[in-house]
């Protein structure tokens, strides 16, 4: 796995203001001349590439930064099952009500 950091370009990650409502978690701030061209270079570098995902961390100094998260699933490995439907195990499921419609 490659450890080298890959900083996102022209996006900027700061907490909201003090006066800002309780919903409003975090503020990004994009540099469309840094920003764009960025993500241009990331899609040259992989041309199948469809998504970037982003993490947002913090640094010793308590900045704040994103790096894009370069995880990319082993092809060796089997992939993940969907997300099981239903009551969790262990939990009965509801038996269906008895309705009585005619139709």
């Amino acid at each position: 796995m490659n450890d080298e950091k890959n900083f996102v370009s022209g996006m900027l990650v700061k907490l909201p203001d003090d006066n800002a409502p309780d919903f409003v978690k975090l503020k990004l701030s994009f540099k469309l001349d840094e920003f764009g061209p960025w993500v241009a270079a990331q899609k040259a570098g992989d041309p199948s590439l469809e998504w970037i995902n982003v993490e947002i961390k913090e640094g010793r100094s308590g900045k704040w930064y994103a790096e894009r998260d370069m995880w990319k699933p082993d092809a060796s490995q089997p992939a993940r099952q969907p997300a099981r439907r239903g009551p969790p195990k262990g939990v009965p499921a509801q038996p269906l009500p008895n309705d009585d419609i005619p139709w």
